[in-house]
């Protein structure tokens, strides 16, 4: 059963984002999947919050993966839109993220569906322009 979230402001998108955060726990792994400027950097500066991270939170497009460590739990956010094979993800020893003590965020998961471990959670974020400009649905695969 999938469970959704409306939003209509990048604000609300943020908090949506900031109360999974606020409720993650070690090792979960989450797929964010979404059109380029759906709202995936706000959802994750909202998850970075509730987990206490104080640094600003940017899409880390050109270095793959962005670790934060001052929040209550480690915080890694992939963003594999440039991966261009999937060993490159051997080298930047994604293992030791994905089946590490901390929360991990995949943008553009289904470039490297074939390393996302089956406990992995999916999160769709998507316009719908006749709701509005700032409307968006964020989908969870299963419930929260």
């Amino acid at each position: 059963m999938k469970e959704f979230i409306e939003t209509n402001s990048p604000e609300e998108t943020f908090e949506a984002g900031r109360k999974l955060g606020m409720n993650a726990k070690p090792g979960e792994i989450y797929t964010l999947n979404g059109d380029l400027g759906v709202g995936k950097t706000v959802f994750t500066q909202g998850v970075a919050a509730g987990l206490g991270i104080l640094e600003h939170v940017n899409s880390p497009t050109f270095t793959i993966v962005q670790v934060y460590e001052s929040g209550r739990l480690p915080f890694y956010h992939f963003d594999v839109y440039r991966i261009g094979d999937v060993e490159e993800m051997d080298e930047i020893g994604y293992e030791d993220y994905f089946y590490g003590n901390g929360l991990c965020i995949v943008e553009w998961a289904e470039r490297i569906r074939e390393l996302i471990p089956p406990q992995a959670r999916q999160i769709t974020i998507a316009k719908n322009l006749e709701k509005g400009f700032a409307y968006r649905m964020i989908q969870f695969d299963r419930p929260l």
